[in-house]
């Protein structure tokens, strides 16, 4: 898996996957790194989600997980330990040593519930002991029902709880003495008030009968509301001493109105920065940072692209190659395509044709196998070590000849198969263009193989990303506008590649792969 990333999303419950896929269909390289322990993991049902109401959280983080990896976001397992700033933007650390470099973040882990430690409480989380009435009130309306407080916000909670059953207990003990007014409010409306502390709660399985309290009294009880002390899972960002704020349930990182924290390249989106929070909404939330942030990272785009003043046009001129080949003793190494190898292989020799052929070493290999084939370049020092290499190999049967020039070099001849692979440059002349032309030397029946880059180099800044778009193999084909009724689709994929950055490390990069063919009007 490539570890340098546009975006890595952390956490992969409903915020982090709805970030996620808005950001793989905006065509961001995003990583989800998931720890696997959603807030509401312990819970069977999710209750009042449009569309999914009483359906399993798994099965929706199942579906949104299918729903991103459709749009190209990969996942992977983990806990993030920490995260650094570096030159490039930020480098994430999970507890298993693996590092991932990343130029945002979305921090999407959640919150854990820290319950009082009371026997029998913790264990029926997310079944009978619940925290939410507007997610659970309503499987237990008309029950008898108590509510645990632990802070003056139980207050809320209990005249909440009061809407869906008139058989109401507050247990006060958590708040302290009531004042006589509040005491009244409560009373107005049937309330109970128990101010003796929660010894235990007692039932069988996940079923309560009763809350015990210290003094052995029980009070009868079906169901407990209570709220738990939010407590964020962002301790991996401590270092970076991210602005907070106090809040009603505690100290937060604080994020503006697009979710974005104080450092630039962070945003923060669900219950890691919202408590009350509930699955429509963290999907909600989660959805617009996700079209924020790449947002953001549009526009850091197009501000390194105008700053560097080098834009970036379509495909080569003769003076550019010419310069980059006499400019050094070997631009490209002298091994066959991996993709050509692989695809000519299995085809029956015939007439080639290699259109961008540099330095030789595919058409070289093609005649090695028996084809007779030509490479076409606009640079004569490329072409120049071509012949001297095609002179010192042993061809067999088959023969390389070379020509400087464009594919119009060739007017006039077709071939059984056209290749070009990863023409991708600077040039005065839109790089389809010379695609379809070179499309046009197919003979029928033959063969069209392209091989380009489908994405950035890993390695690649903000600068080169904005200077170039790299199309996936069926964006390739789309933009050829190829006659449907004449080419037949072969392959159309893309390919992972071993190679090496500038830096000298391993690394993988991205090659789209279209293979057509010409139909012959006699098959």
């Amino acid at each position: 898996m490539q570890n340098s990333w546009d975006v890595i999303v952390a956490g992969g419950g409903p915020t982090g996957l709805s970030a996620a896929v808005m950001l793989g269909r905006a065509r961001r390289r995003a990583l989800v790194i998931d720890a696997g322990s959603p807030r509401n993991r312990f819970a069977d049902h999710m209750n009042g989600v449009l569309g999914h109401d009483g359906a399993s959280p798994r099965d929706l983080a199942a579906r949104g997980r299918t729903e991103a990896e459709a749009y190209g976001v990969e996942f992977t397992a983990g806990t993030i330990e920490r995260v650094e700033r570096d030159a490039d933007g930020l480098m994430v650390r999970t507890l298993d040593g693996r590092e991932h470099s990343t130029r945002a973040l979305v921090v999407a882990t959640g919150l854990t519930d820290d319950l009082p430690d009371i026997p029998g409480l913790a264990e029926r989380w997310g079944r009978t002991v619940l925290h939410c009435p507007y997610c659970h009130g309503w499987e237990v309306r008309d029950k008898r029902l108590a509510v645990l407080t632990t802070s003056p916000l139980g207050l809320h909670q209990a005249e909440l709880i009061r809407q869906w059953s008139d058989d109401v207990t507050v247990l006060t003990a958590g708040l302290g003495e009531l004042t006589p007014e509040t005491q009244a409010r409560l009373r107005a409306r049937g309330v109970r008030l128990e101010s003796e502390p929660v010894a235990e709660v007692v039932g069988d399985g996940a079923q309560i009968s009763n809350v015990r309290l210290s003094d052995g009294r029980e009070i009868a009880a079906d169901a407990i509301f209570t709220m738990g002390v939010p407590r964020p899972h962002d301790a991996f960002l401590a270092p970076l001493e991210l602005t907070r704020s106090e809040t009603p349930f505690g100290r937060f990182i604080e994020v503006d109105e697009m979710g974005r924290t104080s450092d630039e390249r962070i945003w923060a989106v669900g219950n890691v920065v919202n408590p009350g929070a509930n699955v429509p909404k963290s999907i909600g939330d989660g959805s617009f940072v996700g079209a924020a942030v790449n947002a953001a990272l549009v526009t850091a785009e197009f501000d390194a692209a105008a700053k560097s003043g080098e834009p970036w046009p379509e495909v080569s001129t003769a003076a550019l190659w010419e310069e980059r080949y006499s400019g050094a003793d070997r631009v490209w190494s002298h091994s066959v395509n991996g993709v050509l190898a692989d695809v000519a292989g299995n085809l029956v020799p015939g007439r080639a044709l290699d259109v961008g052929s540099g330095e030789g070493a595919d058409v070289i290999w093609l005649a090695e196998r028996g084809w007779d084939a030509t490479g076409v370049d606009v640079s004569t020092t490329a072409v120049r070590r071509a012949v001297e290499a095609a002179a010192a190999a042993d061809l067999g049967s088959g023969s390389a000849e070379f020509t400087v020039g464009d594919v119009d070099a060739v007017s006039g001849k077709v071939y059984d198969l056209v290749t070009s692979s990863f023409l991708h440059s600077p040039a005065s002349e839109p790089r389809e263009d010379i695609l379809r032309r070179a499309a046009e030397r197919v003979a029928a029946g033959g063969h069209l193989l392209i091989t380009s880059h489908a994405s950035a180099p890993p390695w690649a800044g903000d600068a080169h990303a904005g200077h170039h778009r790299f199309l996936a193999p069926e964006e390739e084909r789309e933009m050829l506008a190829l006659d449907p009724d004449a080419w037949e689709v072969v392959l159309s994929e893309t390919r992972e590649r071993a190679t090496t950055s500038p830096d000298g490390e391993p690394s993988t990069i991205e090659d789209g792969v279209l293979l057509l063919r010409r139909r012959d009007p006699r098959d």
